[in-house]
């Protein structure tokens, strides 16, 4: 049974940083491109961030970009999401997800992710 496992949400004031984690079990992900997802009520589920498999090359969101920074440490099988710069309209719940269909590129469909984390809410107050 593959689960992911996210980690590090929590309540944070405007300007703040958070470093999500996602730790992949029990089979490696270290070859498959990785993304982090976000949801916020009311809302669909919108891409924030991808890395490929061997952490090489990543893509962001216009709205994560200059403030967010995904990397990976494909010993560990984790994911982190590193958040700054933090506003209220980044509350959501964020999923990590696996695509494992792709290695060398990332896509922002979350339909072509075939494995999901349960989420872990980040709430950014002002």
């Amino acid at each position: 049974q593959v689960q992911l496992v996210e980690s590090g949400g929590g309540l944070v004031q405007a300007g703040g940083s958070l470093r999500l984690s996602c730790a992949a079990s029990p089979r490696t992900f270290s070859s498959n491109s990785m993304a982090w997802f976000r949801q916020a009520p009311g809302k669909e589920r919108e891409f924030v961030a991808g890395i490929t498999g061997s952490g090489s090359s990543t893509l962001y969101a216009d709205s994560a970009k200059g403030r967010f920074s995904i990397s990976r440490d494909n010993a560990k099988n984790t994911v982190y999401l590193q958040m700054s710069s933090l506003k209220p309209e980044d509350t959501a719940v964020y999923y990590c997800a696996v695509d494992s269909s792709r290695r060398f590129s990332v896509v922002q469909n979350p339909g072509t992710y075939n494995y999901w984390g349960q989420g872990t809410q980040v709430t950014v107050s002002s």
